[in-house]
């Protein structure tokens, strides 16, 4: 499976949302939400994310790192969205997993911005890449409920 339509979205269920709390520096000069800003938003679910699935660094530094991230920006954040990122690991390799975020409007229901990040496994004592862990498969597999 890969998600490279919006519409495709509809149809997918997220076991994992937060709600955004916006600062008034989030904001520019048009009134809208910054773009670097909803990446900071993305990057908040990713970690909150990793905390539900008690994801952190092992002892011997085996961890997962981004290595490449798309974002589509499809309508304009301001702030009086009440915002949410949901976050969903949708498809687990030998190395890397992929990861569908998106900011989403509570209260019209709008998908304002969609980000697709490959994360990478990466041991940070010797910088060299790794499997994706058994045991992060296992987690990822029943937190999302499902055997990719």
């Amino acid at each position: 499976m890969d998600i490279n339509d919006i519409e495709e979205l509809k149809g997918i269920e997220f076991n994992h949302k937060v709600k955004i709390q916006k600062r008034f520096n989030d904001i520019d000069m048009l009134g809208h939400v910054n773009n670097a800003i909803q990446l900071a938003y993305f990057d908040y679910g990713k970690v909150e994310y990793m905390k539900s699935l008690d994801f952190g660094i092992q002892d011997n530094g085996d961890f997962i790192v981004d290595v490449n991230v798309n974002v589509d920006f499809l309508e304009q954040t301001f702030f009086e969205d009440d915002l949410e990122v949901w976050t969903k690991i949708y498809k687990i390799g030998h190395k890397s997993l992929r990861m569908i975020q998106v900011l989403t409007d509570i209260k019209t229901g709008h998908i304002k911005t969609v980000g697709r990040t490959t994360m990478c496994g990466f041991n940070l004592k010797t910088q060299k890449s790794i499997e994706i862990r058994d045991d992060w498969r296992e987690k990822v597999n029943q937190y999302e409920q499902f055997r990719p």
